[in-house]
């Protein structure tokens, strides 16, 4: 019974994070000149896993006596979903590209950890996006299996810096067509509509 909530967990994580940012554009750029890219990708890792436990765990404590707020905010995740995968999809149709800046200095440790840290902090999507959705989300997961909840989440989170950091030479060229991004972002716009009728059912059969 576990597997399909650390899925969800996983899908939902993975469809946040992957989108053309500035954060995912240093850590591509981190990991083309092999700066420091263990320390980087950990620390965004951490953060995500962090900030994933901290919503699942506070949600659902705020909604623990209150089933009503608990609809509420599973219709409103399902809204916000909804949307997100109306943008996706509408990014879908025209041409992006991720590129790491090329021609600059080479950073110390503690320059590219001070960036990694404002590039994950600063950024407000990373709040909405870990705290409130995915905890809002895992917080309506039974008690037991709110944990593989965040293990998805969190290992979503571990695979894509991962990817992006230590596989940066091999799919740099990946990242730089559009006609990638355009796939993936439909894909993305899809799933992000599957996960919002799964709520929207929940909301409906009562949790």
């Amino acid at each position: 019974m576990y597997f399909p909530v650390f899925v969800q967990g996983l899908v939902l994580s993975f469809s946040l994070i992957i989108a053309i940012g500035a954060q995912n554009a240093f850590v591509l750029r981190q990991g083309l000149r092999r700066e420091h890219v263990g320390s980087i990708v950990l620390f965004c890792a951490m953060t995500d896993a962090v900030l994933i436990m901290a919503g699942v765990m506070g949600m659902a404590q705020a909604l623990g006596n209150n089933p009503g707020l608990a609809r509420v905010l599973a219709l409103a995740g399902a809204a916000f979903l909804a949307f997100y995968g109306l943008q996706a999809l509408r990014r879908a149709r025209y041409s992006q590209q991720l590129q790491a800046a090329k021609g600059e200095a080479g950073l110390s440790r503690g320059a590219a950890m001070a960036q990694a840290v404002a590039f994950t902090l600063l950024n407000p999507h990373v709040y909405l996006d870990t705290v409130l959705l995915i905890g809002s989300i895992g917080a309506q997961q039974p008690a037991q299996l709110r944990g593989w909840f965040v293990l998805g989440g969190s290992t979503a989170s571990l695979c894509w810096f991962g990817i992006l950091g230590f596989g940066a030479r091999w799919l740099a060229p990946f990242f730089a067509k559009p006609k990638a991004w355009q796939i993936l972002d439909g894909l993305i716009g899809l799933t992000m509509w599957v996960l919002a009728a799964v709520l929207v059912r929940h909301v409906v059969n009562g949790f």
